[in-house]
């Protein structure tokens, strides 16, 4: 448990930002491309750090490597403490994109392995909760402290840093994991690969989970904006709360695949994402809080759904000694979701507008979920648990 808490403190760290672009907007006069560069860089510090270094805690361990995380962690909520240009939050965005890179595989695994014997289920739970869910307590920490507490943009982050600081003691206090441990100077970079009878799988796995990100990284990066500019909603509380739905919902997607059977959460998490985007257009089309509220809760589920069902079916699809370099393709597909589709309704916000550049985003995401859930009815995924 402990370790998973540390695990969400960090993940808290990563979209601790998001009620708060509106004020950074005022306070620098960037524009909403901007604010979806800004938000797009994290993605590129987390796909850098799984390609060259996300096998690093198989080699020297777990606390390091989750200690370099948390440490990454707090030299960003430093420099958004520090901010007084842009300089400032591109650099906190990409240290924050760093530590999530090396706290997603090590600390999943980490908390598996502190598990007692015959606690593999649960332990799975906790892993999954302090992931999602951790994601989802950042925006609702920094919406809930910019609301009704003073210093909107320097609080959220000097609460974090309290929590890293916390996160790093109990860390230094739990055991470490791997036996045999090697130095640092061993580690190489994980090349992705494709094998390809993976390939028939990959494909809708990689569309679904893509599709995916992309609906986190529009709702985390521009949803507040469209909360205020069209529908008055100027409280960063419940900005941070409909961000946080998304999350919520995602982690109780993942928990029913248990109950739903992985060869199924595939094609139901598709059908979700579908079924969310729509809500997001009606959102974006009537100018209607209940649909973005929808749309986060329909939306999230899909997506933890689909998620776990890609990572489930492509893992079972692949040789065991290519399974780590398909499975770190897969993340790469996903957080690539996160960034350019993001910067992709940026570039629209300015000849089209806001609700006009969803609307485009909505279009070609529901394209390629169409095409996947296709896929998959005319090839079921097989996948073990």
């Amino acid at each position: 448990m402990l370790g998973g808490a540390v695990f969400a403190v960090c993940m808290a760290g990563t979209t601790l930002p998001t009620p708060l672009y509106g004020l950074y907007q005022e306070k620098f006069g960037f524009s909403e491309l901007v604010v979806t560069v800004v938000y797009a860089v994290y993605a590129f510090g987390v796909i850098g750090v799984l390609l060259l270094a996300g096998n690093a805690s198989d080699t020297v361990g777990r606390r390091p490597v989750l200690l370099a995380g948390l440490a990454f962690s707090a030299a960003s909520a430093v420099c958004f403490l520090s901010a007084t240009g842009m300089g400032w939050l591109y650099a906190g965005r990409l240290l924050s994109g760093l530590s999530a890179g090396l706290f997603t595989g090590a600390a999943t695994a980490y908390v598996m392995e502190l598990a007692p014997s015959g606690g593999a289920t649960r332990a799975t739970l906790v892993a999954t909760a302090a992931n999602m869910g951790g994601l989802g307590c950042g925006p609702l920490l920094a919406g809930v402290l910019a609301q009704y507490a003073a210093w909107p943009l320097y609080l959220p982050f000097a609460v974090h840093l309290a929590l890293v600081a916390v996160s790093a003691v109990v860390l230094a206090r739990l055991p470490e994991t791997v036996r045999d441990r090697r130095p640092l100077r061993t580690v190489r970079p994980q090349r992705p690969g494709l094998p390809p009878q993976v390939r028939p799988v990959f494909v809708p796995a990689a569309i679904a989970a893509f599709v995916g990100f992309a609906l986190f990284g529009v709702f985390t990066s521009v949803s507040p904006a469209f909360l205020a500019q069209s529908l008055d909603v100027h409280n960063r509380a419940v900005s941070g709360l409909v961000v946080a739905l998304a999350f919520f919902a995602s982690t109780a997607g993942q928990l029913a695949v248990d109950r739903v059977g992985v060869g199924r959460s595939l094609p139901l998490g598709c059908a979700g994402l579908l079924a969310g985007l729509a809500l997001l257009a009606g959102a974006l089309w009537w100018d209607l809080l209940a649909l973005v509220v929808a749309s986060a809760v329909v939306g999230g589920a899909g997506q933890g759904l689909a998620f776990r069902g890609a990572l489930a079916a492509v893992a079972a699809a692949s040789p065991p000694d290519r399974r780590a370099a398909v499975i770190s393709m897969l993340f790469v597909v996903a957080y690539a979701g996160i960034s350019l589709p993001v910067i992709g309704v940026g570039l629209l916000v300015g000849p089209i507008g806001l609700e006009g550049a969803g609307l485009v985003f909505i279009v070609c995401m529901a394209v390629l979920v169409t095409a996947a859930a296709g896929y998959l009815l005319r090839r079921p995924a097989r996948a073990s648990a």
